[in-house]
């Protein structure tokens, strides 16, 4: 991300502030060993860098607003086994940032700028007591201990209408990843057998997502065939695909940092069972009538809304349920999220839809004892007068499924 990117962003963070507040948001930490390094969401949205170890600090004095970043302070000596580190100068050039030092000096200037401040804004995360202090907390103990009369709040609060309007440059990034997603899901629509593992699947998605530029998942894929798809958060990945299974894949692939998330389902064998097809086509046909419903001013609850009422009446088609109250047992979750740089994006559950929303659209039912699990997922964007389905182009009508299985299996 250039300059041009992350300044008005972190203009618009400034002017979000009080005076005598600060926003401190740290990136990630240094990875241990051979781990891949992927940057801190919040950081590298309002600074472009993906460099470990890392503080960027807003503070609003008065009217006026000063910006500070802190890195790491180059070692020779290091520079054969890790690679030598940006320096000052080029953070300054490829953020705008003026006022940018090393990070052993981090503390030093914290303690000349605490004392005209009462509150900081942090990526501290939500506390919990059964787990360690997240490292921004960590970080942050030094001030806790020395002037408790300063606030310290989650960054994310502040900063979730700034990044639920996507700009066009991030619209144009989640594309990329929602086709590239698209693309290893139409592979496996191709190469999917009986016998195979469903972790050969997931190789299939990762391979054609990396060599196309993703070099990372959005979220941990779910690969379940037969009864695993009826676990919401599969994760396992192990089974053998059986003959007469279906397979469900919620996948999504990380551009950018922006992310994809999509789900699909699919025959094993060259088309859909009867039965099969009664559920896909019934969770399909609910998907379609929530898309069809959104523009700006909608509220999320009135999806939800909407949505319980479609699959109520599914489900009693389906002859599951007599009583549309038990609706519960088939269809366990919310209908839709915010989408961006999280995979569950910034923006509150119950918001109300503004032109330049990304959401999802994820219909499901859910039958365990038929070992039948239906998911349909797309990533809609929110536009001025209705919306656009930005996976659109990624089959998912029992025609074009079976049209690719058959061929596939022929």
């Amino acid at each position: 991300m250039k300059s041009e990117i992350t300044k008005p962003r972190r203009e618009k963070l400034a002017d979000t502030l009080e005076p005598n507040q600060m926003a401190i948001i740290f990136a990630r930490m240094e990875q241990e060993g051979i781990e891949k390094f992927k940057q801190d969401n919040n950081f590298l949205y309002f600074t472009g860098l993906s460099i470990p170890d890392a503080v960027f600090c807003t503070i609003k004095n008065n009217d006026k607003s000063t910006e500070y970043l802190f890195i790491q302070r180059d070692i020779p000596e290091r520079e054969v086994w890790d690679g030598k580190k940006i320096t000052a100068a080029e953070a300054k050039d490829l953020t705008g940032i003026e006022n940018v030092t090393y990070l052993d000096e981090f503390y030093k200037q914290l303690s000349g700028l605490c004392p005209s401040i009462n509150k900081i804004w942090s990526n501290i995360d939500v506390p919990n007591l059964t787990r360690p202090l997240s490292y921004a907390m960590f970080m942050l103990q030094p001030i806790r201990n020395i002037y408790s009369n300063i606030v310290i709040e989650n960054i994310n609060i502040l900063i979730r209408p700034i990044r639920s309007i996507k700009s066009e440059w991030e619209i144009e990034q989640m594309q990329t990843a929602i086709d590239l997603t698209g693309e290893g899901i139409k592979e496996v629509f191709i190469h999917a057998k009986p016998g195979m593992m469903e972790y050969e699947l997931e190789a299939i998605l990762f391979y054609q997502m990396q060599k196309k530029g993703a070099q990372y998942w959005g979220f941990a894929p779910i690969v379940a065939s037969g009864v695993n798809a009826t676990t919401l958060h599969y994760k396992q990945n192990n089974s053998k695909i059986k003959v007469g299974d279906m397979v469900l894949m919620d996948v999504g692939a990380s551009y950018y940092n922006y992310s994809a998330d999509i789900t699909r389902c699919f025959p094993i064998d060259r088309s859909f069972t009867k039965r099969q097809k009664e559920v896909y086509q019934e969770v399909l046909d609910v998907q379609l009538q929530v898309i069809d419903l959104i523009k700006p001013g909608l509220s999320l609850v009135y999806l939800n809304e909407k949505t319980n009422e479609f699959v109520q009446q599914s489900l009693m088609r389906l002859d599951l349920i007599d009583d549309p109250q038990q609706f519960r047992k088939y269809y366990m979750h919310s209908i839709s999220h915010h989408l961006g740089m999280d995979t569950h994006d910034l923006g509150a559950r119950d918001s109300v839809l503004e032109n330049g929303n990304v959401i999802t659209i994820e219909p499901g039912i859910y039958i365990t004892e038929e070992n039948l699990g239906i998911r349909i997922e797309d990533d809609i964007l929110v536009t001025a007068n209705g919306y656009v389905n930005l996976s659109e182009s990624i089959p998912k009508s029992v025609a074009d499924i079976e049209r690719i299985r058959q061929g596939a299996l022929s």
